[in-house]
């Protein structure tokens, strides 16, 4: 049999988790990539190199930081434990924060392009017909942007299937609550088991070829029809 059970539970869990954390990441990354597409503040540099340090930190650095951030003795680990919620490290939960923190500037830079890209005029002209700004952002910037939101939603929720040295130091190898696809290949590695790994890092390939592909063709399409 080419896959296990442990293989098909590891594969839900990867899903359920790329679903919740995309779906947290466009909540939390849509104002901030209207605000960093619109202030001129001082704030907006170092905000954005916050943003993006995921792309440049490695995995391990930032799971380990964020580890002791979501320990017992860290801020957000009291924080939970003072409303008496789980403890986040080694936990489904915790994998949504990290993978939130990790995958983030995968979400907030193509709408940030998408929010520079629709211009000045188009708030302007809605302005002008008296409409608030929050009903200037829902009916003209969001449908403008929607492409933006087409590639956020796709590469947030592909960087977090993929993800591996977050989720394992944040998580662990825990098999039904934190083992994910990533983590189940290098146990089939480690174990020599090279025919399931072979079938799971294959999708993984697979997976990540089609939305690269996808991707490139819409852009390619809004092009042509520009």
């Amino acid at each position: 049999m080419p896959l296990t059970s442990a293989d098909y539970t590891a594969i839900r869990l990867t899903l359920e988790l790329a679903a919740l954390s995309t779906l947290i990441l466009l909540l939390l990354g849509t104002p901030l990539a209207w605000w960093l597409a619109r202030s001129r503040s001082w704030l907006k540099a170092p905000l954005g190199a916050l943003v993006a340090l995921p792309l440049v930190l490695p995995p391990t650095v930032i799971g380990f930081y964020l580890l002791l951030a979501l320990g017992p003795h860290g801020p957000l680990g009291q924080l939970s434990d003072a409303l008496g919620w789980q403890r986040l490290p080694f936990s489904f939960a915790g994998l949504v924060v990290g993978s939130v923190f990790y995958s983030l500037p995968f979400v907030v830079q193509p709408l940030q392009n998408a929010f520079e890209a629709i211009g000045t005029r188009p708030l302007e002209a809605a302005a002008t017909l008296r409409a608030s700004p929050l009903d200037a952002f829902f009916s003209v910037a969001v449908p403008l942007a929607r492409p933006g939101f087409v590639s956020a939603a796709v590469l947030g929720f592909a960087h977090t299937v993929g993800e591996f040295g977050v989720v394992l130091m944040i998580g662990g190898n825990i098999p039904g609550q934190t083992r994910v696809v990533s983590v189940q290949i290098f146990d089939h590695v480690e174990a020599m088991e090279y025919a399931q790994a072979h079938w799971l890092a294959g999708g993984m390939l697979v997976f990540s070829f089609l939305v690269l592909l996808a991707l490139y063709a819409t852009r390619r399409t809004r092009t042509a029809w520009s």
